[in-house]
């Protein structure tokens, strides 16, 4: 994903997940399972062994339109999408008295700005600055 700390990532280079699950299932038949609530669509072992696999396709295969995931920094920072060139500061109110109804009107309006999707496959995508280990991922 386009959050690494050193920003050499480039769409040339990702892969599809159907390639990865077509070489795990190569080895080791697969069973779909799905995506449940979570943004990884998940696989069982098909001979019923334990444990499963789960593969995040946000490049290939985004699921941005059922999104419905938020992230709060370790800094006290909202984040709509990962990919967001935005934050939403909750610490700072938070320190200053902020009333629990303030703090739920920054989170809604942090909510309402979320984007339709991330654009990494359009020509003017934009990468984050922070990279997902800053934003805690």
């Amino acid at each position: 994903m386009p959050l690494d700390a050193d920003h050499p990532w480039a769409r040339l280079k990702v892969g599809p997940s159907a390639r990865i699950i077509e070489a795990i299932n190569a080895m080791f038949s697969l069973t779909p399972i799905g995506h449940a609530n979570e943004p990884a669509t998940s696989y069982a072992f098909a001979d019923g062994a334990p444990g499963r696999i789960g593969v995040i396709a946000s490049v290939t295969e985004p699921f941005c339109d059922t999104c419905n995931r938020l992230r709060l920094t370790a800094e006290g920072q909202v984040r709509a999408c990962l990919f967001a060139l935005e934050e939403t500061d909750l610490r700072g109110p938070m320190r200053d008295g902020a009333s629990d109804e303030e703090l739920e009107a920054l989170v809604r309006t942090t909510v309402w700005r979320k984007w339709s999707g991330h654009r990494i496959n359009h020509a003017d995508f934009v990468q984050p600055a922070r990279s997902m280990s800053m934003i805690g991922g």
